[in-house]
């Protein structure tokens, strides 16, 4: 049975749909309000704040955490200062993705790593005769995402650390109400954000300090509906749902390599051996039957669809994660995985797994719709991934 996270007390209050769902044992909230227009437009017009303490959290330090992890993940841990953090993904002996999360340099030879799924026991067998020790400390820190173009102004306000300066991607650590935290420069919503990494003795300080502060920003508790529309439009992959853990996989399809989900970028094989290398060599030589792409599906034909039939098309105000079939002519060539309407673009945007011949930009391919049980097809333009990047989102804010 589900608990609650120690932010519990406070969303609970709040949360006047009772909408929750389950995420890695513990009750998340779907949306706060009957609707999630509201926490949608908070992540990008305001500030959003997000309960994300049940991500899977590890610790590692010692002497060999370094090799530790080089060993494991795709990129080069050596390149990465400290202060540091990378979004990384890794692999088993057949080059196919287990799970993909973030990895902070905490020091030299101290790392945090986050996760979608456990870990632990993988971690283990993989440092086994290192000088490493690694620590489960998923229920012991919580964890909090402010997001949206109002949030650098707010943590100014009330976080002893150095905000202003804090770059993309970079962590750095202070006091929120008194409360150590560290405080990095991330989110899984494609906006200027931060994440607040702080033991759970406190976390409750820490987010009546962000929400009391929030008031004159806009501030508002988000759920997962929103941040799932957000997600699409930043093109971040969610697990098991655009690709399997190769864990999971039934059969061969289900399995994915680095390459076929858009994580090219993050395989360094030229730092040396690590789990999975020998097969990614070959598909980064010979290449890969199927791509990552975002698809934008035209909105005036589904519009004639539901014309037709005499009804009014309405554009859906939640996510889907249901596959659908994608097509070019009347050959099916892949899947879309995640498709929502975006209310900042005001299109229809869908990630899709599909053939490597019909992956490039441009490529005109038809995606699956349902109109009253029936099965139609609407024309879908291949386009450029993320579909919504705007220059806060790297930028040093002001």
């Amino acid at each position: 049975m589900p608990i609650g996270t120690v932010f519990h007390e406070r969303t609970f209050p709040l949360c006047q749909s009772l909408n929750y769902r389950e995420w890695s044992g513990y009750y998340t909230v779907s949306a706060y309000e009957v609707h999630h227009e509201h926490e949608y437009n908070a992540i990008r017009n305001a500030a959003a704040l997000i309960d994300i303490t049940p991500l899977y959290k590890y610790l590692l330090s010692g002497r060999d955490a370094t090799k530790l992890v080089n060993r494991i993940i795709t990129r080069d841990i050596n390149k990465v200062a400290k202060g540091q953090v990378i979004y990384c993904c890794w692999c088993d002996e057949q080059g196919k993705v287990i799970d993909d999360g973030t990895i902070t340099r905490l020091d030299e030879t101290r790392y945090r790593w986050t996760a979608a799924e456990p870990n632990l026991r993988w971690f283990h067998q993989n440092g086994l005769s290192m000088d490493v020790q690694i620590e489960d400390i998923s229920e012991r820190t919580a964890a909090l995402a402010l997001q949206g173009p109002t949030s650098a102004r707010l943590l100014k306000m009330i976080a002893d650390a150095d905000i202003s300066n804090l770059k993309y991607f970079r962590m750095t650590s202070g006091k929120i109400a008194g409360i150590p935290v560290d405080i990095s420069r991330t989110g899984y919503t494609g906006d200027l954000g931060y994440e607040i990494w702080v033991d759970r003795k406190g976390a409750v300080k820490v987010w009546d300090a962000v929400t009391i502060a929030g008031r004159q920003y806009d501030l508002h508790p988000t759920g997962m509906l929103a941040l799932d529309v957000a997600r699409i439009e930043a093109g971040l992959l969610l697990l098991d749902v655009d690709y399997t853990s190769s864990r999971k996989a039934l059969i061969p399809s289900q399995k994915f390599s680095p390459y076929e989900l858009g994580f090219g970028k993050m395989v360094h094989l030229e730092k040396g051996n690590f789990i999975g290398r020998v097969a990614l060599e070959k598909d980064q030589k010979n290449g890969v039957s199927r791509q990552l792409v975002g698809l934008e599906l035209d909105w005036d034909e589904i519009e004639a669809l539901y014309d037709k039939l005499g009804l009014t098309p309405a554009a859906p105000s939640q996510a889907s994660r249901v596959h659908v079939p994608v097509y070019s002519g009347s050959r099916q060539i892949g899947k879309a995985t995640s498709t929502t309407w975006s209310p900042v673009l005001k299109k229809m945007i869908a990630l899709a797994s599909v053939e490597s011949a019909s992956a490039a930009l441009g490529t005109k391919l038809q995606m699956e719709v349902t109109i009253e049980s029936a099965r139609q097809k609407a024309s879908a333009t291949v386009v450029k991934l993320p579909f919504f990047s705007p220059a806060r989102k790297t930028a040093i804010p002001v």
